[in-house]
């Protein structure tokens, strides 16, 4: 066999494991700046992102890659301090937006000593509304914690450092809309929402604090990245990973129960006077 003939199998086979492998992301290659003017920066080589706000500009980032399904992560450190006003958002999104399909990780500023509030949604095909709130175990600006988005044909799992939050099962046999056929790319930015972020908009940005920075590292993809022919997903290979079938198991469930009985601070589905004609139908037991 000829040295061309052997490099050239040995590309179709790298190009085919990186539809479908893990890879440990580069900020360089795996993501461009979208927003900021200087104040979104790569550094240590691609291995750090941070994103700045001030007074004059927000700033944000998005995905190189599309991805259909698989599981996502990333690590956040987010803003010390008062950081009252202020959003650092984190969530993959169809690229057709008047459908309008996102699954978001939003962070929500507090002030100094007060904790961050973590809040969750589910689009899908421009219904949103599914709203679910937390308050984290820890506090997220000493350090890092990885924060991921799981999305299969079966279910979404929204989890942090492992540990489930949130579940939204594939009901469609309810009628209910998932979004299994999208290709979607994943966006983070950190921006000011003085008008409703904290305490409904009573607190403002305090900008003498500023600038206000968050930070990202270790992005992990178990993906299908979403090429010009489809999607990798659609081999049988990509069928064979573990986050493909993935759902939660009897732990996984209990750990679930477990910050939602202890973290949660509001779920759209026990909101009564949202929904006094009755609850929408993902909110029943499947």
């Amino acid at each position: 066999m000829s040295i061309k003939i052997v490099n050239c199998f040995v590309l179709i086979i790298s190009c085919c494991c990186f539809l479908v492998a893990a890879w440990a992301g580069n900020f360089y290659q795996d993501f461009q700046i979208t927003w900021g003017d200087g104040r979104a920066k790569i550094l240590e080589n691609g291995q750090l992102l941070t994103l700045s706000l001030d007074k004059a500009s927000v700033s944000g980032f998005q995905s190189t890659n599309e991805y259909s399904f698989g599981k996502i992560d990333m690590q956040l450190k987010l803003v010390p301090g008062n950081s009252a006003g202020t959003v650092t958002a984190y969530y993959v999104r169809l690229l057709l937006f008047i459908f309008n399909d996102v699954l978001y990780f939003e962070f929500l500023g507090n002030l100094s000593g007060e904790p961050y509030t973590l809040h969750t949604n589910v689009f899908t095909q421009g219904k949103g509304n599914r709203e679910q709130q937390f308050h984290l175990w820890f506090d997220p600006t000493k350090d890092f914690h990885t924060y991921s988005i799981l999305r299969n044909p079966h279910n979404i799992i929204f989890s942090v450092d492992g540990t489930p939050i949130r579940e939204f099962k594939n009901l469609e046999s309810k009628g209910v809309a998932f979004p299994k056929n999208q290709a979607m790319r994943i966006y983070s930015s950190l921006w000011n929402a003085d008008d409703w972020a904290t305490r409904g908009g009573l607190v403002k940005i305090d900008w003498s604090q500023a600038p206000f920075t968050a930070s990202y590292r270790n992005f992990n993809a178990q993906a299908c990245v979403w090429t010009s022919k489809g999607s990798s997903c659609s081999s049988t290979g990509s069928q064979n990973q573990a986050w493909y079938g993935q759902s939660l198991d009897s732990t996984g469930q209990a750990r679930l129960r477990w910050v939602q009985k202890n973290y949660m601070i509001y779920n759209y589905c026990t909101d009564t006077k949202r929904f006094p004609q009755g609850f929408p139908p993902e909110c029943s037991p499947a």
